[in-house]
């Protein structure tokens, strides 16, 4: 017979974003009760997320850090004509951890698993066995919601996490290495040392569309793999996605289109960088933000978090017009060209712009100077936005 569960806070969605969420109130405010909903029986999915230390700020970092696995003092950069090796702190954060992190934070009462929201308001979410979770407010973290309000170019990717049977030499991460042969767009190869012998090799595209050929990406991890002189004993996770690049479009269609007065965060509230589409800063910054609030109402947060990220979309146009730039100005083979001159600027500008900081000098720098795509056709990109 169906029954009805109350909370506080229900949260629909137990990827990043939700999972965030979920344990900043628990740290914050223990007496407050969560419930977190999510369809498949773990928490985060099956996912790899890394950022650079000063993606989080000072006063956020008691919520990343627990959920840290590998840490480096440095990274790699490689293009046709240019090597570089930059001094930023980069991190990773494995979903398995992740996972045992947010269970051992909110106990199993917290957590619904394996439970398909039907239906969502402001302040209940029905769920598809006949269960209703009534909550003082909801907020709904499902991924990417209806993207035909924005203009969109994609970041895909096939990730394979390796075990070798003999030693590597690689002592700090590849973020890009546009040495390889350019595929779809933009293609380079990332990777991260987990260990002396486990590599983390993910095959990377800035395209035009998210579709994905995983046996021909299988096939160029496996290369890149022996041409390196990795000698390969097993393949021990697999992981594919396509993020979204926003080049431009309508910020308030795209969060209506999610459920109009319904409160979101993550992906569904478009809270990403617009250049990489990465969310783990603004997850952690969203999740603390709701911590600190005082009201849970489904109104107040719906008001909170679409003010949060129209706010961001503002702020971020700079962002949308380069990728538009990237995308539309230059020819898909030559992309590569952006990248490699953006990586000879200033270390501290590079960081800066990652973390979605870019000051008005560093905006000057980025477009000052010969333009690595041409001019006319910048300009048309830019004016189509």
């Amino acid at each position: 017979m169906p029954s009805t569960i109350s909370c506080d806070v229900a949260i629909v969605g137990g990827g990043l974003a939700g999972g965030l969420i979920a344990l900043a109130i628990r740290k914050k405010k223990p007496d407050c009760t969560v419930r977190l909903i999510e369809g498949s029986a773990r928490i985060g999915g099956n996912h790899l997320w890394s950022f650079f230390a000063d993606d989080v700020a000072p006063e956020h970092r008691w919520l990343a850090a627990p959920l840290i696995g590998h840490g480096w003092n440095g990274y790699d950069v490689a293009f046709p004509g240019h090597f570089r090796t930059l001094p930023a702190r980069y991190y990773s954060v494995e979903s398995d951890h992740f996972d045992r992190v947010v269970r051992g934070a909110l106990g199993e009462k917290s957590l619904l698993l394996e439970r398909e929201a039907a239906d969502i308001t402001p302040t209940a979410v029905a769920l598809a066995d006949g269960d209703l979770v009534e909550a003082e407010g909801v907020i709904d973290c499902r991924g990417v919601s209806d993207t035909s309000a924005l203009q969109l170019g994609w970041q895909k990717f096939h990730g394979a996490e390796l075990a070798l049977s003999d030693l590597h030499d690689v002592t700090r991460p590849i973020i890009m290495d546009g040495t390889v042969p350019q595929i779809d767009g933009y293609r380079f190869v990332y990777c991260l040392p987990f260990s002396p012998t486990r590599m983390f090799v993910e095959d990377t595209y800035y395209s035009d569309t998210p579709a994905l050929d995983i046996l021909a990406t299988g096939d160029r991890i496996e290369a890149y793999a022996d041409a390196a002189g990795w000698k390969v004993d097993r393949v021990l996770r697999e992981e594919v996605g396509s993020l979204p690049v926003a080049m431009g479009g309508d910020h308030a269609a795209y969060w209506a289109a999610g459920g109009r007065g319904i409160a979101k965060a993550g992906m569904k509230a478009g809270l990403f960088h617009p250049m990489t589409g990465y969310s783990f800063p603004d997850a952690i910054r969203t999740a603390a933000l709701i911590a600190d609030a005082r009201d849970y109402s489904g109104e107040a947060l719906h008001q909170m978090l679409y003010g949060y990220s129209r706010g961001l979309w503002r702020k971020r146009g700079f962002y949308r017009m380069l990728a538009a730039m990237l995308f539309k100005a230059a020819e898909p083979e030559e992309r590569y060209r952006v990248l490699e001159r953006f990586y000879r600027l200033d270390a501290g500008l590079i960081q800066r712009f990652y973390a979605g900081q870019s000051t008005f000098g560093d905006r000057v720098r980025v477009l000052s100077g010969k333009p690595p795509v041409p001019v006319g056709r910048a300009l048309s990109a830019i004016w189509s936005r």
